[in-house]
């Protein structure tokens, strides 16, 4: 039997069954399938050359240790996986951390390698972070195969915990400084050496005193090249294992290349050496991936310092006692105690004590709520001035901080088409960059050039695609970090991106333009006791039922009132000093009183009413009130150009009445579901392009026919789970700031790819007709990558100003 050879590494393809994939009509073998995936990976992005290509067989992927083996498995145990790892629909998710990343196409690499892996659901990481999403069904494949798959490629990847990374980024900070202090070491000393025989400031020079610049210079630029570009050098040899193409090869072939060929002429002679260069470059292209790792480390901001708002253990009462737990330890109904000035660790109910706790976490309110028993409250609140016990009701990776986290992941990773644009074009830009190259340098030898060299080196230099690949993802992060902020969560990577063209915006009423609860809005008397007197003797009656009626009046003071009975679908009943009194509707009051009843007025909303066996008193009425920002949001959309609706099911005059206060521009009342589908497909065919703003879980038809859906933060969690975007916070007026940061951010996008697009198309032409020397090429890339990633920064910046409020301007019916 003929033995068959992988068509990747050349090695012995001998498996049964045999590993195999058709190539261009024909069936290819192969060893494993690591070599399978990395084949099927570059065929598909077109780089099949460089099989045409080649002189040595390729290197198989990466074996692991036993050690790193033996680690990965770990993580299968259930016992490890509770804190990272979500059960989601058809699989499960876990949050990794994956280390050597460099640019975009490193991940394209590794999503499309993941993709082919068995059980693989889903699998996206973001360029900002670092972090990676991976959604797998649990039947298919183990976790530690899916981590092994990733190691294989030269990258790392570990659970995502928000101390280990924050550990990380700090290393890689400290990592990078003393890189970029050796490397501008290296710049000014060799510059310093070269500067007067570029400009010939000093004459006649003997060739001992040259040599004697040119070995110093070697000795300064060696640590530049074998510390600060390491990991240039590590990143390139990586890529080139994989057999995919990165910004690093070009950059590592250009330092090699002008390092080795200077050394050479140091010490066996000729024209000219290149060591300014060298450092130069290194160090310029340093600075910008540090500036970049600095963006990454406030996007962290957001994902890291969220994540630590949420601590890793927890004082669990057992048997009358707090006992210190790691967090994974504590499960559903436990009951924990959370002390002043302390975190959440879990979402759950109060069960005693009384607190007010700061939402900023996850809501941008940074002004406390007053929470009590019986209230939910949430992991990442931090707690004020009293004790608390919470029950469990959710903990580690279930709570509600866990999920914006992932949204948050989710959205940073997702790509709009203008990045997935970029990622191709730099890509396909690395390898005809590679092959101009030597072209430009063969053209320059054969016209008898004595600076061949130096002009193909300044091609390579200036021509890395560094900023194209940061052109968009950069400004996606910030813009996320700034729409976090404000409590406008983006909740699919094509939201901020479709946000630019909405021209009309569609509020539900109940919940979403009213705050979705009962108040008290008015009360008249007609009795001969005072509005406040009759206020309290209502509150002392209310206190003694849950209704929610009965709520509205628990925040008021009240006066002892004994006896206190309740009517089933009536009202309550009680004594006031000995006398009866009775609260509750109409009709129930007029029942137990022998007066008379007086005029009843229509109002907009719920009147109940007081009085006592002999007289009525007062009567209150009960509406749900208007939001607070609700008139200053609506007017400064209809500012911006931007057409507003109210879309309800509660009657057409109730609608009309909140419209009408509101300034809307169109009401609408008594729609159903379909009803309001059908209004927003007309909408669409007439060309809007609409976003709708609901609640509850009969606006999901409606929200999925609009082209952005924003979710209130008190709607159902099915209802935020479809939405594109959910408002945490529940002020409307960020609907207006987020679409001012969308249009910024397309704006800044746009900006950053004509500055890419324009630089390399005038750069390169530049180099290759010799016009650029090396270390200003290296100076010219630094400085677009700079210019692109700091435009970026510019999105993350939140306006300081207070949020124009107005007092509530009425009150509205609730259906």
């Amino acid at each position: 039997m003929t033995s068959l050879n992988c068509f990747h590494c050349g090695e012995p393809a001998d498996g049964d069954p045999p590993i195999t994939l058709e190539l261009d009509g024909q069936q290819q073998h192969f060893c494993c399938q690591g070599c399978k995936a990395v084949c099927q990976t570059i065929h598909q992005e077109g780089l099949t050359g460089f099989y045409d290509f080649r002189t040595e067989p390729a290197v198989t992927p990466r074996e692991l240790t036993r050690s790193e083996l033996e680690r990965l498995r770990e993580l299968d145990h259930p016992l490890v996986q509770q804190s990272f790892v979500v059960p989601v629909k058809g699989g499960e998710e876990a949050q990794l951390l994956i280390g050597g990343i460099t640019c975009a196409a490193c991940i394209w690499l590794l999503e499309n390698h993941m993709k082919q892996q068995p059980g693989v659901l889903s699998f996206t990481v973001n360029h900002t972070t670092q972090r990676a999403r991976l959604v797998w069904a649990k039947d298919q494949a183990r976790l530690s195969d899916l981590l092994i798959a990733i190691h294989e490629l030269g990258y790392t990847a570990r659970p995502y915990q928000a101390d280990e990374a924050e550990q990380a980024l700090k290393a890689e900070h400290r990592s990078m400084l003393i890189r970029l202090a050796v490397a501008g070491i290296g710049s000014f000393q060799s510059m310093m050496l070269a500067f007067p025989l570029y400009f010939e400031l000093i004459n006649d020079l003997s060739a001992e005193f040259i040599g004697y610049f040119r070995w110093f210079s070697l000795i300064v630029a060696t640590p530049v090249v074998l510390y600060s570009a390491r990991p240039f050098f590590r990143n390139a040899r990586r890529d080139l294992m994989s057999r995919h193409l990165t910004m690093d090869v070009p950059v590592a072939i250009a330092i090699g290349l002008a390092f080795g060929a200077s050394a050479w002429v140091t010490v066996f002679g000729g024209e000219e050496v290149y060591f300014e260069s060298v450092c130069m470059f290194t160090f310029f292209l340093l600075l910008g991936r540090y500036v970049e790792v600095q963006a990454r480390y406030r996007a962290g901001l957001t994902g890291n310092a969220l994540a630590g708002f949420q601590p890793s253990v927890a004082a669990l009462i057992r048997e009358g006692e707090a006992d210190i737990v790691p967090i994974h330890e504590v499960k559903a109904d436990d009951v924990i105690r959370v002390r002043p000035g302390e975190t959440l660790p879990v979402d759950g109910e109060i069960v005693s004590g009384e607190s007010t706790l700061n939402e900023a976490a996850l809501t941008g309110e940074y002004l406390p709520e007053s929470r009590g028993p019986g209230d939910t409250v949430h992991a990442g609140s931090v707690n004020g001035e009293n004790p608390l016990q919470v029950r469990v009701v959710r903990a580690g990776a279930q709570t509600r901080l866990s999920g914006i986290l992932r949204v948050l992941d989710r959205v940073q990773a997702e790509k709009p088409p203008v990045a997935r644009m970029a990622d191709r074009i730099a890509g396909k830009f690395v390898g005809r960059v590679l092959i101009l190259a030597p072209v430009v340098w063969i053209g320059w030898w054969l016209a008898g050039a004595h600076n061949a060299f130096d002009i193909t080196l300044s091609v390579l230099v200036v021509t890395c695609p560094c900023a194209l690949s940061l052109a968009t993802p950069t400004a996606i992060t910030s813009a996320t970090v700034r729409l976090r902020k404000l409590g406008f969560l983006p909740t699919r990577g094509h939201t901020l991106e479709s946000m630019n063209s909405i021209d009309t915006v569609v509020f539900d009423k109940t919940g979403t333009l009213t705050r979705g609860e009962l108040s008290l809005t008015g009360s008249h008397t007609v009795g001969e006791l005072d509005a406040e007197t009759c206020q309290k003797i209502a509150a002392g009656l209310e206190k003694h039922s849950e209704h929610p009626i009965a709520k509205v009046f628990h925040d008021y003071s009240s006066v002892s009132i004994t006896d206190v009975t309740n009517h089933l679908g009536g009202g309550l009943s009680g004594k006031y000093q000995g006398q009866p009194v009775f609260i509750g509707h109409q009709s129930f009051v007029a029942s137990h009183t022998i007066a008379a009843a007086p005029d009843s007025q229509p109002t907009s909303g719920m009147q109940i009413w007081l009085a006592t066996d002999q007289q009525w008193l007062a009567s209150f009425q009960l509406d749900d009130r208007i939001r607070d920002d609700a008139l200053n949001a609506v007017q400064a959309l209809q500012q911006a150009g931007i057409q507003t609706i109210l879309l309800s099911g509660d009657r057409s005059g109730h609608v009309q009445h909140v419209a009408g206060q509101l300034g809307i521009d169109q009401a609408i009342g008594e729609a159903s579901p379909e009803e309001k589908l059908d209004v927003l497909e007309e909408l669409r065919s007439n060309g809007h392009q609409v976003m709708m703003v609901g609640d509850g879980l009969n606006d999901l038809p409606s929200m999925a026919g609009a082209g952005i859906s924003v979710a209130m933060g008190t709607a159902a969690d099915l209802t935020q789970l479809k939405a594109d975007a959910v408002l945490l916070n529940g002020q409307l007026y960020q609907l207006v700031e987020a679409l001012k940061t969308s249009q910024q951010t397309r704006r800044i996008i746009r900006q950053n790819m004509v500055w890419a697009f324009a630089y390399n198309l005038c750069a390169l032409p530049l180099a290759a007709a010799g016009l650029v020397s090396p270390w200003l090429a290296a100076i010219g890339m630094s400085a677009s990558s700079l210019i692109v990633v700091l435009n970026a920064l510019r999105l993350s910046r939140v306006p300081g100003r207070e949020l124009p409020v107005t007092p509530a301007v009425g009150s509205a019916s609730t259906a």
